[in-house]
């Protein structure tokens, strides 16, 4: 998690530097980011340190795909569209939207968002990771005994195993390929007055349509079109192992992480790989 305290000085500084009016500031997430709405100018904060962040990503992506109208959150129009830094930190500041009633999308309008949020990718021609840079990532958290000292051996073997399978199976499905949000899950779609709207573009990465949908609720996958089933069904092991890498990290903040971790594991074993 970061330093809360420092960062919301940060944000809360560079925001007034900027002639918002700030007067205090609610934290709404912090892990590897701290995403906080500044009062009483009603905008929202995004920090993370300056050794580990894709803040400049996220701000040329943020604003590309506003111009094709694809359905994402936007960056605040009063102050300039740009990555700020402070005392060790990049701030970026949003748009702050009001929650509305019900404050979960409809698998319908999930569905169509992100239909269109890939129909906007698809025009971008923008360096971003491969999916597979992600997954190898994971592999690298599985093979180190010392950020993952409590993952038995033997399950250590299995988790690598399967990512080191489904990474190459999926590309050897040779599917074709785009920029992708990278974990369009229901925490990263707002509900809003204007349809729901796509958060935190920092893990956009190139790859099948079907690693997004992988992160989907069921529900709104069966009304997503021409989706690639068996691709999906591969993606979607997939994903559940590199979320199984992430709670056995021992540095990872996931509230009751350790138990997920191992309840992951057992629902990997009941997934046949091929």
């Amino acid at each position: 998690m970061l330093e809360a305290t420092r960062a919301v000085t940060a944000a809360m500084s560079t925001a007034s530097a900027l002639g918002l009016t700030v007067d205090d500031a609610v934290v709404l997430q912090n892990s590897n980011r701290l995403a906080l709405r500044l009062l009483p100018c009603d905008a929202l904060a995004r920090v993370a340190r300056v050794a580990n962040h894709n803040a400049q990503l996220e701000v040329e992506l943020a604003q590309r795909l506003a111009e094709t109208e694809s359905p994402v959150a936007t960056l605040d129009s009063r102050v300039e569209p740009r990555v700020y830094e402070c005392e060790g930190f990049v701030i970026t500041l949003w748009t702050s939207y009001e929650p509305q009633s019900p404050r979960k999308v409809s698998p319908a309008d999930y569905a169509n968002a992100l239909g269109r949020l890939h129909a906007g990718m698809r025009k971008l021609d923008v360096a971003t990771p491969h999916f597979t840079d992600r997954v190898a990532q994971a592999q690298r958290l599985v093979a180190s005994c010392d950020h993952t000292p409590a993952l038995a051996d033997s399950d250590r073997e299995f988790l690598s195993h399967t990512l080191r399978s489904l990474r190459r199976a999926i590309v050897d499905h040779a599917a074709a390929e785009q920029l992708l949000h990278g974990e369009p899950h229901p925490s990263n779609v707002l509900h809003t007055r204007n349809g729901p709207l796509f958060i935190d573009l920092e893990t956009c990465c190139r790859g099948p349509i079907e690693f997004d949908l992988a992160h989907a609720p069921e529900e709104v996958i069966e009304r997503y079109q021409n989706a690639d089933q068996e691709l999906l069904r591969k993606c979607r092991t997939l994903v559940l192992a590199m979320v199984a890498a992430w709670r056995w990290d021992w540095n990872d903040q996931f509230p009751d992480g350790r138990r997920m971790g191992t309840e992951l594991l057992d629902a990997l074993r009941k997934v046949p790989l091929s």
